[in-house]
């Protein structure tokens, strides 16, 4: 299988042009015009604040969330050899963000959160594959219908933990939870997770080309697949707690992405997983783009804006693989 490098140079120049979107508009007093003016070296210290202080580090929030969510979804496919894996879907991200708001619940910060929900989505990936029989070759219709259940059960406990939590920060818990990067500084973390995500695509894409055959093909075939699995099991819960951690639940984007680069022609995992990276970060930051920019100065949950894309795809690849029997 060979890379197709002018679909990921497409993908670089959508990247460029969905951060030019998201420095050049916003509601306030900073117009395009005079945003692309301080891009271009004007000396306005109010302008500047506003591109690079506030629209900049929000930009790239975005954008490592969604790499981060799409590859994460990617490999989630990997495991299931089905188009319709999605941390969102198989309740990883519910995982995820119940163990990290249990942790805000206690007053932890940092580290303690991020830990917290690394351990929500471990254990959401665990407990999805141990209940539909891990040890062996796994029924994707099952996989998909113990995620969907977990999911449920996730969301269950937030509700309980929204319910106990106090009054004044309720709010904000609750926007947080549909994807919010209102008050997102700080992204280097997932960045970087994004970035070594996908650089260990591009070495390791041979293998989950293989593992994507079926595990007895790729046992015959030489791949060691129980390490291959692991790793992939703890790559997927990694990238999908830092996303939380870093905006909240925020779903569809890793079952969107992977499927659109596919018919794209990216079959090669060498190609999907770093073409996943920057395709999810660009559709982010175009979502947020919207989510601030379209009822402004009120600001729209960036996940609202996922589903609603996200929703009516997954609609039609249920229908697609209902058709090829790949649910039964």
């Amino acid at each position: 299988m060979q890379i197709p490098k002018a679909l990921l140079l497409a993908l670089c120049v959508l990247s460029v042009v969905a951060f030019a979107m998201a420095l050049l508009t916003g509601s306030g007093n900073a117009s395009s015009a005079d945003a692309l003016a301080v891009l271009f070296g004007a000396d306005d210290a109010t302008l500047r604040d506003i591109v690079f202080r506030v629209r900049l580090p929000r930009a790239l929030a975005a954008f490592g969330t969604g790499a981060c969510l799409a590859q994460a979804g990617v490999l989630m496919q990997v495991m299931l050899r089905n188009p319709l894996a999605d941390p969102y879907i198989l309740g990883t991200s519910g995982g995820a963000a119940a163990g990290a708001l249990t942790a805000m619940l206690f007053g932890a910060v940092g580290l303690v959160v991020d830990g917290a929900a690394f351990a929500g989505a471990l254990v959401s990936t665990v407990l999805v594959f141990g209940l539909t029989g891990g040890r062996g070759e796994w029924a994707p219709g099952r996989l998909l219908l113990t995620g969907v259940v977990i999911a449920a059960g996730w969301g269950a406990i937030i509700s309980l933990l929204l319910a106990t939590s106090p009054e004044a920060g309720l709010r904000g818990m609750l926007f947080w939870l549909m994807g919010d990067f209102a008050f997102t500084q700080a992204s280097g973390s997932v960045l970087i997770a994004a970035a070594l995500a996908a650089l260990a695509g591009l070495a390791g894409g041979q293998a989950l080309n293989v593992l994507a055959t079926g595990e007895q093909q790729a046992a015959l075939l030489g791949l060691a697949v129980s390490r291959t699995r692991n790793t992939v099991y703890l790559g997927a819960a990694a990238l999908t707690s830092l996303a939380v951690t870093t905006a909240g639940t925020i779903g569809f984007v890793g079952l969107v992405v992977p499927h659109l680069l596919r018919l794209c022609g990216a079959t090669d995992h060498r190609a999907l997983v770093p073409g996943a990276a920057l395709a999810g970060g660009s559709l982010l930051v175009l979502a947020d783009t919207i989510a601030r920019t379209a009822l402004a100065p009120k600001q729209l949950p960036v996940g609202a804006i996922t589903a609603l894309i996200g929703v009516p795809v997954f609609l039609i690849l249920l229908r697609q693989a209902q058709g090829r029997g790949r649910l039964a």
